[in-house]
């Protein structure tokens, strides 16, 4: 069955902005206040629209390479990323993804996984359109087990079936799995063939079809917007937003107030949005919020040397839009703590250096712990010649130290054949290097356990 969502035409989006009176809301607020209102809407709007970004890639363009084939489809990687892959920024190297959206509109669906090995390590982590992490399946929060979990949106009212272990109920009517199943190293065929057997033992099924029931009214047609950045960073993220603000009603209690300040500025669930009908000076005023957004998002980053506290629940996050910001500016779709610590560094791989871990400080992880390397500004996969992206203590033939510590060597040359085993490459430039642990410790989480620094190699 397809399932659709009515969303805004492209025409729509271009037409004249409606309003009870004519350009009511933007004659009504100062050019003062629309700049204010701007800098605070685009800063909520940013993690939305870079998720949409992701979405429009996966589900409306079916001539590109990251499509997944619509709704309610899984499409699995049995392989580590690499530098070609490009679906999100910062992408871990120790997991094959899974990726998949489903619309809650006329029913909820069903996810079913198998029994997972003890040994191996997965996660389904399920995200709102507002990248908060709203549920959790797999190896720490429902363990290895086969079951079936129900998946509901904001409107659905019912009881679950027989066979239904738990049921997730998300603020939004489209969401998205970013799920990831270990694997210990991609020449390792036989634990390739592992998860590929768990990528297909996972299902979606509409709770109708779970039920052998008849399928409701299907949700009406969609037309996605296409998504253009150079838009999405000016003040035309007006109309992305609106166009996703359609799929979040009715609207958290706790924003009702922020969302009829940000009316004042044709903000508005499926509101269509045209920059050329609204007054050149509350124009200009939207444009100078937007830019006062983006360096207040640059200063951030500056000083943020940590996600973690960045992603999680809206309770978790406490409706700090600022955060939600820089987490997917930093790294769309990063895990809450309790499932993943995340820590890292800011180096120039022209400049060797090393990270040296001390006897019994090594990562704490319940399943395994990596470091991976990524280019700056782009926070992609670096390409290099050993097609090492990323090192860690699955990493085969990695050394320890005399003393039981390790020393991870980090830089653009080799550091000389005896040391490669624990060698990372990096490109002759900036670079950014994010450690992992999945299944931290309290340790971890609670800052007493913390990564060593970043020691520059003397030069001899």
């Amino acid at each position: 069955m397809s399932l659709k969502a009515s969303f805004i035409s492209i025409a729509a989006l271009c037409a004249p902005l409606v309003m009870s009176s004519p350009a009511a809301a933007q004659t009504a607020v100062s050019p003062a206040e629309a700049r204010a209102v701007a800098k605070d809407a685009y800063i909520y709007a940013f993690s939305m629209l870079e998720n949409y970004n992701t979405m429009y890639k996966q589900l409306a363009d079916p001539a590109g390479r990251e499509y997944v084939g619509g709704f309610g489809k899984f499409r699995h990687y049995s392989q580590l990323y690499t530098p070609e892959n490009r679906d999100v920024v910062t992408p871990n190297n120790d997991t094959p993804y899974s990726w998949a959206w489903l619309d809650l509109r006329a029913e909820p669906w069903v996810v079913s996984v198998p029994a997972v090995a003890n040994k191996r390590y997965y996660v389904q982590q399920w995200v709102d359109l507002y990248t908060y992490n709203f549920a959790y399946l797999g190896s720490r929060a429902t363990g290895n087990e086969a079951g079936s979990y129900m998946v509901a949106g904001p409107h659905w009212k019912g009881k679950p079936p027989p066979g239904i272990k738990k049921v997730f109920r998300s603020e939004t009517d489209i969401v998205m799995t970013l799920t990831r199943t270990a694997l210990n190293g991609p020449d390792d065929i036989e634990a390739v063939k592992a998860v590929k057997a768990v990528q297909a033992g996972m299902r979606l099924e509409p709770l109708s079809s779970f039920r052998k029931t008849a399928a409701p009214p299907a949700a009406p047609a969609v037309t996605f917007p296409p998504y253009d950045a150079a838009k999405a960073r000016s003040h035309d993220f007006i109309g992305y937003l609106n166009f996703l603000l359609q799929f979040t009603q009715p609207p958290n209690k706790s924003e009702i107030a922020l969302m009829k300040r940000f009316s004042t500025i044709g903000i508005g669930p499926g509101k269509p949005f045209d920059a050329s009908t609204v007054p050149p000076e509350t124009l200009a005023a939207i444009d100078a919020g937007v830019k006062d957004a983006q360096t207040a998002m640059a200063e951030k980053v500056k000083v943020t040397l940590s996600s973690n506290g960045l992603f999680g629940t809206r309770a978790d996050l406490k409706n700090d839009y600022m955060k939600r910001a820089i987490a997917a500016e930093m790294g769309l779709y990063g895990n809450s703590l309790v499932e993943a610590w995340y820590g890292g560094y800011v180096g120039d791989g022209s400049k060797p250096s090393t990270i040296h871990f001390a006897p019994g400080q090594l990562p704490p992880a319940k399943f395994f712990w990596s470091m991976t390397l990524y280019t700056l500004p782009d926070r992609f996969l670096y390409a290099n010649e050993l097609k090492r992206y990323s090192i860690g203590d699955r990493t085969p033939g990695l050394k320890r130290d005399a003393d039981g510590g390790l020393t991870l060597h980090v830089g653009h040359t080799s550091p000389g054949p005896d040391k490669e085993s624990n060698w990372l490459p990096a490109p002759d430039g900036p670079y950014s290097a994010v450690g992992r642990i999945y299944g931290p410790s309290k340790e971890a989480m609670n800052g007493t356990w913390k990564l060593p620094p970043l020691v520059p190699v003397a030069a001899k």
